[in-house]
């Protein structure tokens, strides 16, 4: 069994997924499609990293991610590919793989360049379909990486300037909202790791989140902690902080945005 999943800014309006996964089949009839998400809002580089980073480690081993958003398509950019614990991944050359690329070591990296893997013609503004789809289906059937295209250094990929949280003159640990989910979550740049640094041992101190005028005292076990329309803190389900609303929508609520800052603080 191969898998493939896609991860992109398309949305399910539209024709676009659908063709992709019409031309993986027709080369690989036996492929098993998943869908991570279609709903990246649109040209999000740092949604998508975050979002691909968090979730291709619940896959097998052997699984190819297809990650597209692409505000440059038909330009002169790369597309690659490589592998990292034996996944493989194949993305624009645009940064949206910076959180896998950062972790560590690459040794095999490809500029997807080998047309004899593309449909032909390829078009200038649908590259999901004459470039991905085709090559994703080879690479889950074992065409190897370097085979499609031209080496190329780990140095001369293009990385994003990831956002992490720090520490403020006055000790504020402060992040930034960098997802907003489904159901109006504010999903964080802050993990456990980034909260642990915060002296909060100090015995009736606890910890205070602040988004913009708003405070939240403490941190919560699950949704249903707090009453109905209540704002709460919570570890989310990929190790951020997340700030939601019970049974409400947090982004409406607080009236923030993608890219606000959230702060941290201990009080008495």
């Amino acid at each position: 069994m191969s898998i493939i999943t896609l991860t992109t800014d398309f949305g399910t309006d539209d024709e676009y997924v659908g063709i992709m996964k019409g031309v993986i089949l027709s080369l690989n009839p036996s492929a098993v499609i998943v869908d991570i998400t279609h709903h990246i809002d649109p040209q999000d580089l740092l949604q998508a990293a975050y979002t691909i980073y968090s979730s291709y480690r619940y896959f097998p081993q052997k699984t190819v991610h297809v990650v597209i958003v692409d505000p440059t398509v038909g330009s002169d950019r790369k597309i690659i590919a490589f592998k990292i614990t034996d996944h493989i991944f194949l993305a624009p050359d645009n940064g949206v793989l910076t959180l896998l690329i950062n972790e560590r070591k690459i040794n095999s990296i490809a500029r997807i360049d080998n047309t004899n893997y593309f449909l032909d013609p390829v078009s200038r503004t649908f590259h999901g379909r004459d470039i991905f789809a085709p090559v994703s289906a080879h690479l889950s059937m074992g065409v190897p990486i370097i085979k499609l295209g031209t080496p190329v250094a780990q140095k001369n990929l293009i990385c994003l300037s990831i956002p992490k949280p720090y520490f403020s003159d006055n000790g504020e640990l402060v992040g930034s909202i960098i997802s907003i989910d489904h159901f109006g979550n504010l999903i964080t740049n802050i993990n456990l790791d980034d909260l642990e640094k915060i002296d909060n041992t100090v015995p009736g101190k606890k910890l205070c989140i602040n988004v913009g005028s708003y405070k939240i005292s403490g941190l919560s076990q699950n949704y249903s902690s707090t009453i109905p329309d209540h704002p709460l803190a919570i570890i989310g389900s990929r190790g951020y902080l997340e700030i939601s609303v019970n049974s409400g929508n947090a982004a409406n609520h607080f009236m923030v945005e993608k890219g606000d800052v959230v702060r941290i603080s201990t009080v008495k």
